[in-house]
């Protein structure tokens, strides 16, 4: 009754239906062919919003901003 999903080799760089390849090896699951071919450029954007948001949270609270610049008044 579950249909298979689609993965993304990070290894071989192809995209598998199912479990074909080790886990440690696979990006998914996806629900088509075409989005995880797109699985590079997806997980790159990701890892680029998660860094934006840790540096968010580290700047918290400091007068930096995420690019690093004072953001606060000089004369305080």
């Amino acid at each position: 009754m579950s249909e298979e999903k689609y993965w993304y080799n990070l290894t071989t760089h192809a995209v598998e239906r199912g479990f074909e390849s080790p886990a440690v090896d696979r990006a998914g699951p996806f629900d088509t062919e075409e989005e995880a071919a797109n699985a590079p450029a997806l997980l790159a954007a990701r890892s680029r919003a998660w860094s934006e948001d840790e540096a968010r949270d580290d700047a918290w609270g400091s007068d930096a901003d995420v690019s690093g610049e004072a953001t606060g008044d000089a004369g305080r």
